[in-house]
Formats: C-alpha cells, structure tokens, sequence
C-alpha cells in the first residue's frame, strides 16, 4: 500500500489529500496541519469572520464530513521539523518519524513582518489563522481607531470590515496609490473612493517610521512624513513570504520558494508541492502565485502526481477581493506593454482589459463577475479580439466567442 503524506492543510495541502486518495483508492493519504482543526476556508477571515457573520467551522475546506468524509486521516498539532529524504520520513516535534511513499509540502506562506511591529507585540495583528481572526475581532469590537499598515487586498478587506463597524481606520501604503502590485490606477481610484465614502482615511506614499507602545497600551506611529497617529490596536498586511525553510533545510531546489517543475515535481522525484510556498513555470519563467483558485488546482494536480498520475498543471490565475459592495475580480496573465482597453458599466462596475497581439490576456473587473466568466473562456480559446468592440458595452462578450 502507498503511504502519502501531505504536509499543510490549506487549500494546495487538502485538495492534494483528497486528489491522491481518489487517484489510488488503496493509497494510505494522511495530511499534516499545524492547527487543532479541520482545515477551513482563509478568504472569510477578513470579512466574514471579523463581522462575526460566520465561523471558520462554517466554511471547512472537505466540506461538512471533513477530510475523514474523503477517507484522508487528519493529524491536528503536528510540527514537522525536518524531511529524511534518504529515509523517506517526515520527523515530528517529538522525534515521531512517518513514513512516506510520496510527500506533497503545502506549507503555504508567512506574513512579511516589519520590525517596529513585531508579532506578540500587545494591540499588533498579523492576520493568517482562525486563531488571530478570533483575536482580532475581539480586539476590534473594543476599539476606536485601527492603523492598517499595507494598502495591498488583506489591508483593505480589514479596513472595510473594521469601518462596517464603526471603526475610525487610517491606512498607511507606500507606493503611490493602493492596488498598485494589482491593477490600474482607474480601478485603485474607484477602490479608494468607496473607502473614503466610509469614512476610511487612505495615506499613500506614506512610510512607517516608528512606533512605541503606551502605558495604557495605545500605539503611538509616526509617518515618515512626521505625522503621529494614535491607535488602539494595528493590523499589518505588508504582504507574505513563500514558507519554504522546511524543503530548503531538506536540500530541496529553492529560489523564493520551491522550486517545481509542470508536474508540481521537486528536486526529489518523491516531493512534490504546490500552492503559495512554490515557485512553478508559467508562461514567461518561474512564477509565483499567491490565490485560493490556484492552491485548490495546482494541489490537486500535486496529490494525483504523488499518487501515481503525470498530470501537467498549467493555470490561467484569478483572483477575487470583496470590499463593502465592491466585489474586485480578475483573471489572466498580465504582460508587459499589453494594450489597455476600458469599457464602462456604470457606477462603479467597471472592465478593464489587456491585449497582447490581438488576443486577451488579462481582465479585471468590479462588479462584472459574469462578464468575467466569459472573459475567461476568450482568454483560455486564445479568441481573436477587437479593442473597438471591447470598449464598447453595448457589445456582448458572449458574441465575441462565437468567432
């Protein structure tokens, strides 16, 4: 009997559990998590979960039967601290040793920190788990004013949650606008307007310099442009890092993240991987991507390689951020000096694409999620593509597949 091990329970990890187990139905399939529960959903803990709308239990990843329901045992609590490849064995905290056939690493990514703000410092939030959602929450409904360091997609979806309830919340980012690693200055505009509508104050081009704790446990912040800000408590969302320390100390291929092949294959042809923590080839070198639609797929390609097959993983990216009624989508490979085209919807729905040699390759929207359905089958059939008609709204995209 096989033995698959699959260390990480997000996305990548568990739909790599459950792929194997399907892959070869006689395969012993257990998967590792680091948390004392069922693997569930992270895009609801910036919104959902901080409203106290729903509960990470109400969104579990295997569905309601969990991954016992897919014949996947779970191992909750479990620390790997280092990969025997020769013996082929995952070592536990303890010295515990599993064997394993195959191994598929999801471990994910870390938050960047920045060291005015380290984690554990009292009122500071670094938000990655259930258990700092729980924290967080608790520590926003007891609080007047937020700082959220970093206007990328997790500081914003915060801030509009903490304004939704009745937070005073002030936004530091760097660059010169908010969105800027996402999307075009159009869509960032239409983003920020709703914040300011909400009362949010969005500082741009604007850098943290210090910050000191208070007796009675406020953050006092100065800006690099010599503003001080007083809050009671601070989320940081300066982006993450590929969590990659467990295959590097293996002596797996790293560059940024793990190195893999088309087959989620690492330097070990026993490893695989996939999700945040790998770097794999996409359409112009080795990539990585950090969204919940590329964890689930390129996972499952990793379990049912490690089970047996040799499927290729080849992704079209998409990714989605929901922010008060805004619901911000795209989808595609952005590339360089593409051709822009805008086609307005009204209010603040908007389409924005990028064509490159008269075909698709990039789209993103605001409230245009079936227009994006669509958009998606122009970009994966590699449909020719007028910019006049994609201007143009009162054009249907669907006539547009047809050609």
């Amino acid at each position: 009997m096989r033995s698959i091990l699959v260390i990480g329970a997000g996305p990548a990890g568990t739909f790599a559990a459950i792929a194997a187990r399907k892959q070869d139905p006689d395969a012993a399939v257990m998967l590792l998590t680091l948390e004392h529960c069922e693997p569930y959903e992270k895009p609801p803990l910036s919104k959902a979960v901080l409203l106290g709308e729903v509960s990470p239990g109400d969104a579990l990843i295997a569905g309601p039967g969990g991954v016992a329901g897919h014949d996947v045992v779970l191992e909750t609590m479990a620390l790997c601290t280092a990969i025997d490849r020769q013996g082929r064995a995952v070592v536990l905290e303890r010295g515990r040793r599993l064997h394993y056939d195959a191994l598929v690493i999801a471990t994910g990514s870390t938050p960047r920190q920045i060291p005015q703000l380290p984690p554990g410092m009292p009122r500071v939030h670094y938000l990655r788990s259930e258990a700092d959602a729980r924290a967080l929450q608790a520590d926003l409904r007891r609080s007047r004013h937020l700082l959220v360091v970093g206007g990328g997609l997790i500081g914003l979806e915060v801030a509009a949650s903490a304004a939704k309830l009745g937070v005073q919340v002030t936004v530091l980012e760097v660059a010169p606008r908010i969105l800027a690693r996402v999307c075009d200055a159009q869509t960032g505009a239409v983003v920020h307007a709703a914040h300011a509508r909400h009362g949010v104050d969005i500082r741009v081009g604007t850098n943290l310099k210090t910050a000191a704790p208070q007796p009675d446990g406020r953050i006092v912040a100065e800006t690099g442009a010599g503003d001080q800000l007083i809050a009671d408590l601070v989320v940081i969302g300066t982006g993450s890092k590929p969590d990659d320390t467990l295959a590097a100390a293996a002596g797996l291929a790293t560059d940024d993240g793990i190195v893999v092949d088309a087959h989620c294959c690492t330097s070990d042809p026993a490893i695989f991987a996939a999700g945040d923590a790998v770097r794999f080839p996409g359409p112009s070198g080795l990539v990585r991507l950090e969204n919940w639609r590329h964890a689930q797929d390129q996972g499952a390609v990793a379990g049912r390689n490690a089970a047996g097959a040799s499927d290729t993983y080849a992704t079209l990216p998409s990714f989605w951020s929901e922010q008060y009624d805004l619901y911000i989508q795209a989808v595609g490979w952005p590339v360089p000096a593409s051709t822009g085209v805008h086609r307005p919807l009204g209010g603040d729905s908007l389409l924005v694409f990028e064509i490159n040699d008269g075909r698709l390759t990039y789209a993103m929207g605001i409230n245009a999620q079936r227009d994006l359905a669509v958009v998606r089958r122009l970009i994966e059939r590699r449909v020719p593509i007028d910019p006049a008609s994609l201007a143009d709204p009162a054009q249907p995209l669907a006539a547009m597949l047809k050609r």
